[in-house]
């Protein structure tokens, strides 16, 4: 009786704990500003109002609470994203956590697992990881997440978020980690990164991401084998661009489909137009499912256009304030 006991005092006490965390988790309005530091090495300087100011706590004064950042393997090697400055390396963003969680916000990290840009067309494999092992991927995949994450931990920047791999919809790490023929090698790839995270980061919620916004079909495809493999994860992130992901009434239905079919939050974690649009569409999720949107390159004023060319605040930061 007594082992009974024990069991449902530590079965209650866990379900109050997991309620707790789920009541302190924040729907995220938030923002990607990884191209940050280049502008402002570039001399750019930002300002709301006329009133000169850092471009994240402009953002937070008009009600972001999430910023977003990419991190890259190597971006100094042959095929990396930023061969001089390195930008977007673990220096850099241990720079700008700090940055982050000095102004009060929450942090997502995203692990692209590639020394320049992962997304649905390229994948490539990080330079120095090109002559493994499908197993030795596997390990330096974990090792370089473990890492990035315990420098963070150590100067007390944890990210809250994290992204175990970026667009992941084809895969990564190709070609160990593509999905053209299946799904094996890629949930391979992805527990090792669910697996540092949850070791390192364990109060970090982790999302897979795919740009399959309005694309229902193939959202399910990479959802089902994510369950067939045993894939653990926290939340579905989503980008949505019209010109690639459909309408906005595609992105609505597969995301209403999407959280009724996996019972998992889900984010846009990458959109360019149309906030308020996408902002209804998440909010208004069956059983309180949607957690957030984020605007991508922010500060750029080609991509989120929230700032113009000379760092000023645009009217579409207003949007963010309701």
């Amino acid at each position: 009786m007594r082992r009974v006991l024990i069991a449902v005092i530590a079965m209650l006490s866990f379900t109050m704990l997991n309620a707790q965390v789920t009541i302190e988790k924040p729907y995220a309005v938030g923002a990607d500003i990884s191209w940050l530091q280049w502008q402002e090495d570039s001399g750019v300087r930002f300002s709301d109002g006329g009133v000169e100011d850092d471009a994240i706590a402009i953002l937070r004064d008009n009600g972001m609470n999430y910023i977003r950042l990419r991190i890259f393997v190597n971006p100094k090697s042959e095929l990396g994203y930023s061969q001089r400055e390195g930008y977007c390396d673990l220096e850099h963003t241990l720079a700008m956590a700090k940055r982050i969680k000095d102004a009060g916000m929450y942090f997502l990290l995203d692990f692209h697992y590639s020394d320049n840009w992962a997304d649905p067309a390229k994948q490539i494999m990080p330079q120095a990881w090109q002559t493994y092992s499908y197993d030795e991927v596997r390990e330096a995949l974990y090792n370089f997440t473990r890492d990035v994450l315990v420098a963070l931990e150590k100067q007390g920047t944890a990210p809250d978020m994290v992204q175990v791999g970026n667009e992941v919809s084809n895969g990564m790490c190709w070609p160990y980690g593509s999905v053209r023929h299946s799904f094996e090698g890629l949930c391979g790839l992805l527990k090792e990164g669910v697996r540092a995270v949850r070791e390192y980061a364990p109060k970090a919620e982790v999302m897979l991401h795919v740009a399959l916004g309005g694309q229902a079909d193939e959202s399910q495809r990479f959802f089902d084998a994510m369950a067939e493999y045993g894939v653990e994860y926290d939340l579905i992130g989503q980008s949505y661009y019209p010109e690639w992901h459909g309408t906005l009434e595609e992105l609505e239905a597969n995301a209403k489909a999407l959280v009724q079919r996996y019972n998992k939050p889900l984010i846009v974690v990458e959109y360019r137009d149309h906030y308020l649009d996408i902002e209804r569409i998440v909010s208004s999720l069956p059983e309180g499912l949607g957690r957030g949107t984020f605007i991508w390159e922010a500060t750029s004023p080609q991509w989120g256009k929230l700032f113009d060319e000379n760092g000023a605040a645009t009217a579409a930061l207003d949007n963010y304030n309701h």
